[in-house]
């Protein structure tokens, strides 16, 4: 004691940081120690922590089972197919799918609403948006998240019965996920778009696009997804904001197959598509991420999160071990950068069924893979990149070894979210995503970086406490 009271100061902060900054302005050596106490000082978060923490084999083994699965995946993209013929339920009522947990009309956000009009302007339920929005308001639609029937979507969503879907099948585990084509960039129905160049581009996608799609992957065999992902991450891809490696490796496996299946025209517009799009690669990785996930559901005594989603208002959490429940709180604003003309008072909350990515360990989660992407969404740079990898790695159970970050000495991502691990750092997951108008029809407007609210984690924790 008298040795360390003779020397120097030095001190190691716990909690507030003004405290911090006063020591160092009078010279102190200090270390500031970003903490809070475990389920933010909530009495009933810090018992049920406890509790769960006594039946620690058991949900230990059950974890480790769901990760095994994940890890274990072996998806493929197999095929492009009508969504009615995949999702019968589409051809045989007036069904139409959406981003997120469930939602009806009335709670709807802006860009929701109008891709809801815009489709069932596309489907020929209704004339005009005028009419659509009536035929919405009146209960002439019904609504069903993506993820009640196999597929994900991104920002809105929407899946209706004549879009193409990719399909991805888990060869590991006989199931398959779908999800619809990335329509391009500018104005597009995925962030509110539906005017009649986003209905039109719709119309190609479905008559001509989807179709030698299909034929190609048909023709060259299922395209395995594992190395793709691989060497993406190597090449500077996260798969959530920053596509580009992936799209051009996929575009050059399957170049000779289209060029077999197509003919000059249609398939010239096929390769400019795919080329001038960097983001298509995109929906090839959500419905990826959703095959790796789906096998880990329902197994008891699991705290890995399986799904997280969110619909422009809610924002939604899934748990391996407890079933199709739903966990949900108010969906959180995103912080990143805005284009030209546009602000944060323009945006919409965050939206889509990409998430999926992040709960599998891509996206924010390898931001150390992908440090151009950091910058892009307001997050600094090199050093945020890693410091969003790192502090994910905190909420996460175990890592990839198939998918290694070359920035982190090829650490695997940080793979299987565990609630209990959320509820008791306070870091909620972060989901790199597009910025969205508030209003319909104006499209997307930024990127940045949203947070999962705690209070989904802290319901399903509390909840798992109480089942099992």
């Amino acid at each position: 004691m008298s040795s360390l009271l003779a020397g120097p100061v030095r001190v190691v902060n716990i909690g507030l940081p003004a405290f911090a900054r006063d020591l160092a302005a009078n010279g102190a050596a200090v270390v500031q120690l970003d903490w809070a106490p475990p389920g933010r000082g909530k009495p009933e978060l810090i018992a049920a922590l406890a509790e769960l923490s006594s039946h620690e084999q058991d949900i230990g083994k059950a974890n480790r089972e769901a990760l095994e699965r994940m890890l274990a995946a072996e998806p493929v993209l197999a095929d492009v197919r009508r969504a009615g013929e995949l999702i019968p339920d589409l051809d045989s009522r007036r069904l139409m799918l959406h981003a997120g947990p469930p939602i009806d009309w009335q709670r709807m956000c802006g860009p929701l609403r109008g891709a809801v009009c815009g489709a069932i302007v596309f489907e020929g339920w209704a004339k005009d948006l005028e009419s659509a929005e009536k035929l919405a308001a009146a209960g002439g639609i019904e609504f069903a998240p993506n993820h009640h029937h196999g597929a994900v979507g991104p920002m809105t969503g929407i899946t209706t019965r004549s879009m193409p879907l990719l399909i991805v099948e888990n060869r590991a585990f006989g199931n398959r996920a779908m999800c619809a084509l990335n329509e391009g960039l500018g104005k597009v129905m995925r962030f509110g778009g539906n005017d009649a160049s986003v209905l039109a581009r719709l119309a190609w996608l479905r008559d001509e696009f989807g179709p030698l799609f299909g034929a190609a992957l048909r023709g060259a065999g299922a395209i395995p997804l594992n190395p793709l992902i691989a060497r993406g991450l190597a090449m500077g891809d996260e798969m959530h904001q920053r596509n580009v490696a992936c799209t051009s490796l996929l575009l050059r496996s399957l170049a000779p197959a289209f060029s077999r299946a197509g003919k000059d025209a249609a398939l010239t517009r096929a390769f400019e598509f795919i080329s001038g799009n960097d983001q298509f690669f995109l929906n090839v990785a959500m419905a990826m991420g959703k095959s790796i996930t789906d096998p880990a559901q329902d197994i008891a005594h699991s705290t890995l999160v399986t799904v997280m989603c969110r619909n422009g208002t809610d924002f939604g959490v899934r748990v391996a071990g407890l079933g199709e429940r739903w966990f949900t709180a108010p969906v959180e604003m995103p912080q990143g950068l805005y284009f030209p003309g546009f602000s944060a008072a323009d945006a919409n909350p965050d939206m889509g069924d990409s998430a999926i990515l992040e709960t599998i360990g891509l996206g924010a989660f390898s931001m150390a893979a992908a440090p151009a992407v950091a910058g892009f969404v307001g997050a600094g740079g090199f050093d945020a990149a890693l410091g969003y990898t790192r502090a994910m790695s905190e909420i996460a159970i175990g890592r990839h070894p198939k998918w290694t970050i070359p920035a982190l000495e090829f650490a695997g991502a940080p793979a299987g979210i565990d609630i209990r691990r959320v509820v008791e750092s306070g870091i909620a997951p972060a989901i790199n995503t597009g910025i969205a108008h508030r209003k319909a029809g104006l499209g997307q407007v930024g990127a940045g970086v949203a947070r999962a609210p705690l209070a989904c984690f802290e319901q399903a924790m509390l909840e798992f406490l109480r089942r099992w």
